[in-house]
């Protein structure tokens, strides 16, 4: 029963506290919020149970099993897509994160470190002097997500030494979000992927993973130029695997308000479809046959044979594996797209419910969303499918601190 009280209540901000707060006293039908930000998380040895169950094969950790770490909470940047858009960068204890990695390379020396901050190190000296007080043994060990604007200088130096395996920083667009990448400012698209080439090329020397991340279709996106840019991206880069997102108006983000004003969120689509290759709005300037032709131009050539051969004399070891593994996986990927195209241009309903004509939702996301509930599926009415939306200035004022209430 207490679990099921969370499908009553919409939680911001949230911390063990609140959690028990919940618990106890929740007003059913309400936002909730601590007020407060996230200072810890339980330590890896207090997880050990579910990173056994989630992350392991049969309770023990195979090849490239990892394990999961945040160091820091928010975001230092305010790009209008993102959830962290107004949560202030918080640094965690860093003697939680020291304890935490020597419980892991004690126990599980040879398991792969992730960590998921949204943006890692952005307190760099800091961070980086806790892992280089952990003993090394020369292994390459962690996977990180980082603005490009970070990577530079003795910091690469650094994360090579400490064993970084992977890089995984976040580019965005061509003709936007430009501060994250820390590119000099930018007559064009073309400007830009000529600095991207370079510094990924530079931090290419020093860590041997890289992946960049991409979102195509944001407002700023038009015609043939994206999708060549990208491709070209690919070719000159071929080291680097790209990652193509679908812009998702999350809610409670700027980018989310402005659809909605500007009526171009699809108010019946489910929020489990908020993810790729979902398009759960109108674009600006693309229709959704268009775009999803546009992405499958991308990722065709993407995962080419030619590009595959360029991919692996570029790479070794597991880098190699990972891109061979990841080819295969984006051509299966593929074939998601090629049957958006089919219904948009066979089925009538799909096809006005994707241009904004109408509201009542296709079929086959009913059809996806009872698959991917399974026996659970005649729990959630069709009607109870649709969620609510309201821009912030009308949600905000329901927000709730539980300890303000007591």
């Amino acid at each position: 029963n207490d679990c099921l009280r969370f499908f009553d209540v919409v939680v911001r901000d949230c911390d063990r506290a609140l959690i028990a707060e919940i618990l106890d006293a929740a007003p059913l039908g309400e936002i909730v919020t601590s007020g407060r930000t996230l200072q810890s998380i339980p330590s890896v040895q207090e997880r050990m149970p579910e990173i056994r169950a989630s992350t392991f094969w049969r309770g023990r950790p195979y090849p490239f099993a990892s394990i999961s770490l945040v160091t820091s909470m928010g975001c230092p940047y305010s790009c209008d897509f993102c959830v962290d858009w107004n949560k202030p960068y918080v640094l965690l204890p860093l003697e939680r994160l020291e304890a935490d990695l020597r419980f892991i390379l004690q126990k599980f020396p040879r398991v792969i470190v992730g960590f998921h901050d949204p943006n890692f190190a952005v307190k760099f000296d800091q961070v980086l002097a806790i892992l280089e007080r952990v003993p090394q043994d020369g292994r390459k060990r962690y996977i990180m997500e980082s603005s490009l604007s970070v990577l530079r200088g003795s910091r690469l130096e650094r994360l090579r030494d400490v064993g970084c395996l992977y890089m995984i920083p976040g580019v965005e667009s061509w003709t936007a979000y430009s501060n994250k990448s820390g590119t000099r400012p930018v007559g064009s698209g073309r400007d830009k992927l000529d600095q991207m080439v370079e510094h990924f090329k530079l931090i290419r020397e020093y860590i041997p993973g890289l992946q960049a991340g991409f979102i195509f279709g944001f407002d700023v996106d038009e015609g043939d130029e994206p999708v060549e840019l990208m491709k070209e991206f690919m070719t000159r880069a071929p080291f680097v695997w790209p990652i193509v997102g679908v812009p998702t108006p999350f809610g409670e983000t700027p980018l989310y308000d402005r659809y909605l004003a500007e009526g171009r969120i699809l108010t019946s689509m489910p929020l489990t479809f908020y993810y790729g290759p979902y398009l759960v709005s109108t674009l600006k300037n693309y229709s959704p046959l268009t775009y999803y032709e546009k992405v499958i131009e991308m990722f065709s050539h993407m995962t080419s044979g030619s590009m595959l051969v360029k991919r692996l004399q570029a790479t070794s070891g597991r880098i190699r594996l990972a891109h061979l593994a990841r080819t295969l996986g984006f051509r299966l990927m593929m074939g998601r797209f090629r049957r958006f195209v089919e219904l948009l241009k066979t089925d009538r309903q799909f096809r006005a419910f994707h241009e904004g004509e109408s509201d009542v939702l296709p079929e086959y996301y009913h059809r996806q969303y009872e698959r991917l509930l399974g026996p659970y599926a005649t729990l959630m009415s069709r009607e109870d499918r649709q969620p609510v939306h309201r821009p912030m200035q009308d949600a905000s004022p329901h927000a709730t601190h539980l300890e303000d209430n007591e």
